[in-house]
């Protein structure tokens, strides 16, 4: 039968193999603040710190309760709350909370919990974690599971999230298998019986497992390696699951400048990894290509790239004729060094290019206004620069006189459409532009429209197109919900069923000000992050070019008129929304806010006194409950194996019975030596209680086994021995 005491581990051992299940833990956490909207991870990774820390002193498990319960509270009350930890008013808020959410979570509206739910939700899935991984790491020893979870999660992080995990890798990899080598080790231990004096303190015999995995790790991490190859299914699986040919919400991205766009739609996250710093006296919103081609689903190039050296940093690409009144400007941009864009940012109206490096060339593609960085024809990411551009001051008269383009490939090009755009997309544009004669009225009737019929700026819960779908008509008519590209992508292909010829852009904005007047030329300092990627539109005037138009809620371009006395008018009725970055959203009034918060929040002061009271009462009630079951454990067990005993007459019952009688017996301090046998054993405890109903229990236990005996009379012997003995160690 098994063993009753095994040898105990010295506190060394099981405190190493749990800080392998801890770095193991903290390998799911790295990744959240950049796959999630989740900020303060820090916080999560202190708290994950300390509720392991508890889990491992193995302290009293009501002052565990207590102490991890206080660790929630007080992060919840510093990200959350502006009141004392210690005030009445904090208990209030926290409780109106809770009750909140659970009314939200009983009519299953899941998207309206509130972040400070979602907060406390996910500190108990770390406590949670906490008594988890000690159980599997230190007193089963079952490391392989959570190992090769960790090594799944990870993985599919790495291929269909922004998440670089080459590192994490790598840590896991070491991690997992010192865990696996010394959970194998202490394992034997215990089943050789190896006594734990003989092992040490000092934990030398663990160091051949350690350079053996380090090792390993390190040749696997420099040895050469084959390129790829299969071919890449990334690219498929993620279209059948974001979108390409299956509907629904997509997956989750991540907000930043990328290369492809043919697929758009879909929720995404902020990031706020700094880009670069722009110096300059304004805002600007910083160029990088434009794509022509729109598919129904996204935006492709209708031809080749093709890129033509530009000497001497002087730039080629213009999008406005001389016609149009500049002012000379410079500005200069300094990268963050976590950046990785080899293209070129720039206002409209650049002139000439400066670089630190006098061996990087610009090439530039004219048809796109894609600039190239290169060095010896290879791609370089550069740290700084220089621009010297001429800011732009439209004509609005002019652009109001504006005909069709003379150039018909230009107008065959930039006004194209496909075949399975549904009508009602032409049939709208043409309402909404039915009262004006010219194409710069046409242009801002367009522009206008999205903020005035019910359409919201959002990045979470976007659709994705069908695979029979259009997605300019299911924003325009089906969900009126999205971000950047929806609105400018749903402009240009409106203004293309007009035949007035337009382009979808893509770059930056300006970002946020940080600084006035930084350097002795009065500029102005701009952070400009990830979450300030964005896309515009581009509509050509004959006679004066590409001109810039914001369609985005919440944005604005920042162009320059030129007016005259009788049109300023006209262009002041224009209205213009609060400049807003893409991650902000629609601010409630407090009041508002104070009213929507919680039924609980709607009710006088009396009533939520009352109902605070009433919880109060409840959660002591609760936890004094608690405190008898954990204090009258054995005794309920005991009840309970009573009840059993006298409905199943088994040997499954009575061998649960005998061993409860040596779990007793053990926390008593009478431990079963390992050279001793049953009887043995049952005679020294019969010593100690000056009674022989320990032997006479094993007798019939012995019997009843091994005997496979099914006597009555020895069971109902055995129940009341049984009895009998659990008074007398309980006593």
């Amino acid at each position: 039968m098994r063993k009753l005491n095994r040898t105990n581990i010295p506190f060394v051992y099981t405190s190493i193999l749990y800080l392998a299940g801890l770095l193991l833990f903290l390998e799911w956490l790295y990744p959240v603040d950049q796959v999630t909207d989740t900020t303060f991870i820090g916080i999560f990774i202190i708290y994950t710190f300390f509720c392991f820390f508890i889990s491992l002193i193995q302290i009293k498990w009501w002052l565990s309760f207590i102490l991890k319960g206080f660790g929630i509270v007080f992060i919840l009350n510093g990200l959350y709350s502006a009141n004392s930890f210690w005030s009445m008013s904090w208990f209030k808020e926290f409780y109106a909370e809770i009750a909140y959410n659970i009314q939200v979570l009983l009519s299953r509206q899941w998207f309206d919990l509130s972040n400070m739910f979602r907060t406390l939700l996910f500190l108990l899935i770390i406590w949670l974690m906490s008594y988890l991984i000690f159980y599997w790491f230190v007193q089963v020893k079952r490391v392989m599971v959570f190992s090769v979870l960790t090594f799944v999660y990870i993985t599919l992080l790495d291929t269909f999230t922004v998440y670089n995990a080459d590192w994490a890798i790598l840590r896991t990899f070491i991690i997992a298998f010192l865990a696996l080598g010394l959970a194998n080790v202490l394992k034997e231990i215990q089943k050789e019986n190896i006594q734990s004096y003989r092992l040490g303190t000092r934990p030398l015999w663990i160091l051949p497992l350690i350079v053996i995995v380090l090792l390993s790790s390190v040749v696997g991490y420099a040895a050469p390696k084959l390129d790829p190859q299969w071919a890449d299914p990334v690219p498929f699986i993620e279209g059948v699951v974001n979108g390409n040919g299956i509907g629904g919400v997509g997956v989750i991205q991540k907000v930043g400048y990328g290369e492809n766009d043919d697929s758009l739609g879909g929720s995404f996250v902020q990031d706020y990894t700094p880009v670069f710093q722009a110096y300059m006296k304004e805002d600007n919103y910083f160029r990088v290509e434009s794509k022509d081609l729109y598919t129904g689903k996204g935006w492709l190039n209708s031809k080749r790239k093709e890129f033509e050296e530009q000497e001497d940093g002087m730039i080629s690409f213009e999008t406005f004729t001389s016609d149009v009144v500049t002012e000379e400007r410079q500005l200069r941009l300094d990268f963050d060094e976590r950046a990785y864009i080899s293209k070129l940012l720039y206002p409209y109206g650049i002139n000439q290019v400066t670089t630190s490096d006098e061996n990087v060339s610009l090439k530039l593609n004219d048809a796109t206004g894609e600039i190239r960085t290169e060095i010896n024809d290879s791609t370089v990411v550069l740290s700084d620069y220089k621009i010297t551009y001429d800011k732009p001051s439209y004509p609005i008269d002019q652009m109001r006189e504006s005909g069709t383009p003379a150039d018909e490939d230009l107008l065959e090009k930039y006004t194209r459409l496909p075949s399975t755009l549904p009508n009602r997309v032409q049939v709208l544009a043409e309402e909404i532009t039915a009262n004006h004669d010219n194409q710069y009225d046409k242009v801002r009737a367009i522009e206008r429209y999205f903020g005035a019929n019910g359409f919201v700026y959002q990045i979470s819960d976007v659709a994705v197109p069908e695979e029979d779908q259009d997605y300019v008509d299911q924003f325009l008519f089906e969900t009126k919900v999205g971000y950047c590209d929806n609105f400018s992508t749903s402009m240009v292909v409106m203004l293309r069923t007009l035949d007035i010829p337009a382009r979808w852009v893509k770059g930056f904005t300006s970002g946020e000000k940080v600084g006035d007047n930084v350097d002795e030329e009065g500029n102005n300092l701009y952070q400009v992050t990830n979450a300030n990627a964005h896309s515009w539109v581009e509509v050509y005037f004959e006679g004066i070019g590409w001109v810039p138009f914001e369609p985005t809620q919440g944005f604005n371009a920042p162009n320059s008129y030129a007016v005259d006395t009788s049109t300023q008018d006209d262009v002041l009725e224009a209205p213009e929304a609060e400049p807003q970055t893409p991650e902000q959203e629609l601010e409630v009034p407090e009041q508002e806010a104070d009213e929507a918060f919680s039924p609980a929040a709607k009710a006088d002061d009396q009533k939520i006194e009352f109902t605070i009271v009433h919880g109060i009462i409840l959660a002591v009630i609760l936890l004094i409950g608690i405190g008898l079951v954990y204090w009258k454990r054995n005794q309920i067990r005991t009840y309970l194996l009573e009840r059993k005993m006298t409905k199943r007459k088994d040997e499954a019952t009575y061998q649960e019975a005998f061993h409860f009688v040596l779990k007793l017996l053990s926390k008593k301090g009478f431990q079963k030596e390992p050279d001793q046998t049953l009887r043995e054993f049952a005679v020294r405890i019969d010593n100690w209680y000056g009674t022989n109903e320990m032997a006479k229990l094993t007798a019939n236990y012995e019997k009843l086994i091994y005997q496979n005996s099914t006597n009555h009379n020895v069971e109902d012997e055995m129940s009341d021995l049984w009895k009998n003995l659990i008074k007398r160690i309980l006593g």
